[in-house]
């Protein structure tokens, strides 16, 4: 789906509280794809402004005066997500997060993500230490967390100066690799915390993906994922390349490459399913199947 995008001119046009509308929607879609609780205030911020009957915002507007937080970014969907070069969408992608880096750390590093790393901590087996794999590890909120409570954690981001943030605010070992170039020590980890990371990984490249953390995780290692959901989309979100899965079939792309579904929540907690726009997954890793 699209949200054209009006001129110049158009939005000059713009009846009164559009522009308040732009800004609050834009406050809360940053919320939501950051998996972070937009605040009641703000939904009803929004939801009480005059509904906007310009072109270019009315499909985003009805989706907030009916009471609902999209469960996947509204996206330019790609009607042939193959054709499109794997280089480009990563290129693209890892670009948009290198220049926004510092800004994501300010705006990210209070996010609570607390249930994500207790469900992984929770069926992660061993004693703490653990060792444990922070992919698309960002600037390092979660290493530093891991850390705190005890573990030994390494991060992993394809954006340079994420890593440079995470290794500055966290004292971890940080690994600059790309998520369609994975290099990684077989059998090394516990555990794999892949919160917000594996959506931006076109399908047809995931396979290769989960073969490459399985191959990295202990025996019976974990592996923890947190993605936006949707209806089996993909496409770009400005500059960013997002896979927008359900449940069904987001676990059946995971169990196909060796591993067991252990239990799955959407977030944030505490609000109804329509306002829960993030799926968390844990898997455990199993044999290979044949």
């Amino acid at each position: 789906m699209r949200i054209t995008q009006g001129t110049t001119s158009a939005r000059a046009r713009l009846p009164p509280g559009c522009s308040v509308r732009r800004r609050l929607l834009g406050s809360l879609r940053a919320a939501c794809l950051n998996d972070a609780a937009p605040s009641r205030a703000l939904i009803n911020r929004t939801k009480s402004l005059p509904m906007c009957r310009h072109r270019g915002e009315s499909l985003t507007c009805r989706r907030l005066h009916s009471s609902r937080v999209s469960s996947a970014p509204v996206t330019d969907a790609d009607p042939d997500p193959d054709a499109t070069p794997l280089a480009i969408i990563t290129a693209k992608t890892l670009s948009h997060y290198e220049r926004q880096a510092d800004a994501f750390w300010q705006g990210t590093r209070d996010h609570d993500v607390s249930q994500n790393r207790e469900a992984l901590l929770r069926h992660a087996e061993g004693h703490a230490p653990l060792s444990i794999l922070d992919l698309g590890c960002g600037p390092g909120r979660d290493l530093i967390a891991f850390t705190e409570v005890g573990h030994t954690a390494v991060g992993l981001d394809g954006a340079a100066r994420f890593c440079e943030l995470a290794r500055k605010h966290s004292g971890c070992e940080v690994w600059h690799q790309n998520l369609l170039t994975l290099d990684l020590p077989t059998a090394r980890f516990h555990a794999v915390f892949a919160n917000a990371t594996l959506f931006h990984v076109p399908t047809r490249a995931l396979p290769q993906v989960l073969d490459a953390l399985w191959a990295t995780l202990l025996p019976r290692g974990v592996l923890f994922c947190s993605n936006p959901r949707g209806d089996n989309h993909e496409g770009w979100h400005g500059e960013r390349y997002g896979a927008y899965h359900d449940h069904a079939r987001w676990r059946g792309l995971v169990t196909a490459r060796g591993f067991e579904e252990l239990e799955h929540y959407y977030r944030p907690p505490g609000r109804p399913l329509h306002q829960q726009p993030w799926l968390a997954t844990v898997y455990r890793k199993l044999a290979k199947p044949r």
